[in-house]
């Protein structure tokens, strides 16, 4: 049961972090093109609504992994959408 358990978590965190992580490339193409008028904002916005749904979940059950990955996608895909705001008309 204890072994179930911690792989679980392990799963779950994996998850997390590849999907926290996922806009990265995004970003640091944009940061090195300063171009962005390809990106939707309308994605990001549902997005961050999304993720921030999770964090707040997150809070709720008192789940640190899903607090932390939640939280750091959401300062991920603010932070591409200020840069689609930047740079899209570069």
């Amino acid at each position: 049961m204890l072994q179930s358990n911690n792989l679980t978590l392990i799963i779950g965190v994996a998850a997390g972090i590849l999907t926290a992580a996922s806009m990265l490339p995004q970003v640091f193409k944009t940061l090195k093109t300063k171009k962005a008028e390809h990106i939707s904002p309308l994605m990001l916005i549902i997005l961050i609504c999304g993720v921030g749904l999770w964090f707040v979940y997150g809070v709720l059950k008192n789940d640190l992994p899903i607090i932390f990955t939640n939280g750091f996608s959401i300062v991920v895909n603010v932070f591409m959408l200020v840069l689609r705001w930047r740079y899209k008309n570069k």
